[in-house]
């Protein structure tokens, strides 16, 4: 969706001006420990329910984003470019200027409602995070799952948030009369050193996990989109076989192993972390990435094969895994047990 195709609130703007935000965007700042040095900018989209570009090698026609912009500020974010479309920057500002579209849940009932609307699978999550920080204060999601089971429409998330949790009962909702599946993005376990520096907003690999576990453990079927795989810093024979071990244990109903990609905006944003933080790395990724955002066909062909094997070996995607399952106890609230499918996603890496 552009710019050019939204209409804002007469409200007036607040704070910082954003130059290709259309006029009448509302910035708000709280001041409160997780959203200190954020701006959210309010704007009254037109549309919600985008159509993937032709040509896009990506298993979904349709999207849903409520926002732009990304505090989980993963250094490898691919999405970071489309922050230089409205004149901020692919660093900070995508870190910090966050857009909100505050009007999705009453724009998806009228989409879903149209003539012209054909019922198809919706994903959401991949661009960036439906289950950022923001939405623990705008719950916008919540009016879009209600829309969504009210539709009886299809739909799949993807997402690094353990607030997903908070619409367990939307979720299992939804599920009883339409296809209703889930992604967790864990990349890697076992170095909290590392996690915390290259997705310093987002809750730790082993809270995703447990979120996973949850998930399938109340009849939405969960899988793990096991990215993105850091060369020289997470592929290691060792580490590989750690994470696969541990998404086994969650009951995950696949494991999609996706190698670090580093498309504009991105690239530059991640070399600069990378030279700062590990600067004997920079030659071999340089090597490695030196023809385009990815890596060479035969490194990706050589990980995806050892995370198939060892998903054969721990039982990934067996009704009845090898691997001894730790579930963690449901949280509050109802939850019925439904039967779902489950389609692909994208990765949001």
């Amino acid at each position: 969706m552009r710019w050019e195709n939204l209409r804002v609130s007469d409200d007036g703007a607040g704070g910082d001006a954003i130059p290709l935000l259309p006029r009448g965007a509302v910035a708000q700042t709280f001041d409160t420990p997780g959203f200190r040095g954020i701006t959210f900018y309010e704007i009254h989209a037109r549309s919600i329910i985008n159509r993937v570009p032709a040509g896009s090698r990506v298993p979904f026609e349709w999207t849903i984003n409520p926002y732009r912009g990304c505090s989980h500020a993963c250094v490898y974010c691919f999405a970071r470019k489309t922050h230089e479309y409205l004149d901020l920057n692919a660093g900070p500002d995508f870190d910090s200027k966050i857009i909100v579209k505050v009007n999705a849940a009453e724009l998806l009932r009228k989409e879903l409602a149209a003539p012209s609307w054909s019922g198809g699978h919706i994903a959401m999550g991949t661009n960036v995070d439906c289950y950022q920080r923001a939405e623990g204060r705008y719950r916008l999601m919540r009016g879009i799952l209600t829309a969504l089971r009210d539709a009886a429409n299809p739909f799949s998330i993807l997402t690094k948030g353990s607030l997903i949790l908070r619409d367990l009962d939307l979720l299992t909702q939804a599920a009883e009369v339409t296809r209703v599946s889930a992604n967790v993005s864990v990349g890697f376990t076992g170095d909290d050193d590392l996690w915390r520096a290259v997705e310093p907003g987002t809750p730790s690999p082993r809270t995703r996990l447990e979120v996973c576990a949850t998930l399938n453990a109340h009849g939405i079927p969960s899988g793990v989109l096991m990215a993105p795989i850091l060369p020289y810093l997470t592929d290691s024979p060792r580490r590989l076989r750690e994470t696969v071990r541990r998404i086994a244990e969650t009951g995950a109903t696949s494991v999609t192993p996706l190698v670090l990609h580093l498309r504009p905006g991105a690239r530059e944003w991640f070399m600069t972390w990378l030279s700062r933080e590990h600067p004997g790395l920079v030659p071999r990724y340089r090597e490695l990435y030196g023809r385009g955002a990815y890596a060479p066909k035969a490194y990706q062909q050589r990980i995806v094969q050892r995370v198939a094997e060892l998903a054969e070996e721990y039982g990934i995607g067996r009704s009845t895994p090898r691997a001894a399952r730790r579930i963690p106890p449901p949280p509050p609230g109802p939850a019925a047990v439904p039967r779902a499918t489950e389609p692909e996603q994208l990765s949001l890496l």
